[in-house]
């Protein structure tokens, strides 16, 4: 990543109640320059990312298990980490056995498939206290000037 404009990070607990506060804390560092289309693909990338880590990382861990959500702001990208504290987790792997259209009525996955849509990257990165990251990051689009 480029040098960030603004690096800040948040944490919270594995309870699906901190969706709202999440969702605010993330929706002040909106840059002004960057349409509300792409905002909004990226808030829902991030209460995505936000649910799968309550719901399946941290589903047998008490709700006070953290997760920490970092935001990077820069000219030419805008990245999230979500950190858990889960289990291992082949994204990759699972993105690959995915269907391209998944059916609403489908059980699962339509999640990750649309965090592959929305990011330009995307990754879920085991790291070395035992936790996970899953990465989503952005690039933006520069207008002629």
């Amino acid at each position: 990543m480029t040098p960030p404009f603004t690096t800040v990070s948040l944490t919270l607990t594995s309870d699906l109640t901190q969706l709202e506060a999440l969702l605010a804390w993330f929706n002040q560092y909106r840059p002004t320059t960057l349409p509300i289309e792409e905002w909004l693909k990226l808030e829902l990338a991030l209460a995505e990312g936000f649910t799968n880590a309550v719901r399946h990382a941290h589903r047998d861990r008490p709700p006070e298990t953290p997760i920490r959500i970092d935001l990077s702001l820069a000219a030419t990208e805008i990245e999230l980490r979500i950190w858990d504290q889960g289990d291992p987790f082949d994204l990759m792997a699972k993105l690959q056995t995915l269907p391209t259209q998944i059916p609403l009525e489908a059980e699962g996955g339509r999640g990750l498939r649309l965090l592959a849509t929305i990011t330009d990257e995307l990754d879920y990165q085991r790291v070395e206290d035992g936790g996970n990251c899953l990465i989503l990051r952005k690039i933006l689009k520069t207008t002629p000037q």
